[in-house]
């Protein structure tokens, strides 16, 4: 692997925390580009998906995510300059084209999803990491900017999006925790925000 040009800011957090929103506050204001790792989500027909308790494809469980894949896409950014990542069609449940990221002389790659917390470890014994933040808000608050935004998005059903909303809600107090035992620190969006522009 080459000398790395720049390092990985992961911001993980429950699904709806804010972590999209914070993502692009920062890329707007310090020029980092950023990598969707919700991108690399498995197609639906995925023989290796793992289905949820109520017989649908578990998205939230990271068996249904390429971690390797995402791996090397960081990688390759941070020590190359430029990486080709998947455009992930959630409606369809399938990548729909894929997107070149450029670093553009960036010294630092914003890396968010759900499942970001399992890439501070690789990425940590790669030499690539700069920080890790588990973006977390009043759970309650975030079941609901989260079903707004999933039934606006149009990503499944009404139904199913209740149905999981609510289990991620009564699931997110363990999330927060597994989050934080791979590494990353729980904040809130503002939280974050200040210290990384402070650092900066």
């Amino acid at each position: 692997m080459s000398a790395p040009s720049a390092r990985v800011l992961i911001l993980c957090g429950p699904s709806g925390a804010g972590k999209s929103r914070l993502a692009e506050r920062l890329s707007r204001a310090q020029g980092w580009p950023i990598v969707r790792l919700d991108d690399f989500y498995k197609d639906g027909d995925d023989q290796s998906l793992p289905l949820s308790p109520i017989g649908i494809p578990d998205w939230d469980d990271v068996a249904s995510w390429n971690l390797e894949a995402a791996f090397d896409a960081l990688e390759q950014l941070c020590t190359a300059g430029a990486t080709v990542v998947p455009h992930y069609d959630i409606s369809t449940s399938r990548a729909a084209g894929t997107t070149r990221v450029d670093l553009g002389g960036a010294d630092t790659v914003i890396a968010e999803g759900i499942f970001a917390a399992d890439l501070v470890a690789p990425l940590r014994a790669a030499g690539l990491l700069r920080n890790a933040y588990c973006v977390r808000q009043n759970r309650w608050v975030t079941m609901g900017r989260r079903f707004v935004r999933d039934v606006a998005e149009r990503r499944k059903s009404v139904p199913v999006l209740a149905r999981r909303g609510l289990r991620l809600a009564l699931d997110e107090p363990s999330i927060v925790a597994t989050h934080e035992r791979r590494g990353a620190r729980a904040v809130t969006p503002k939280q974050a925000e200040r210290e990384v522009r402070v650092g900066a």
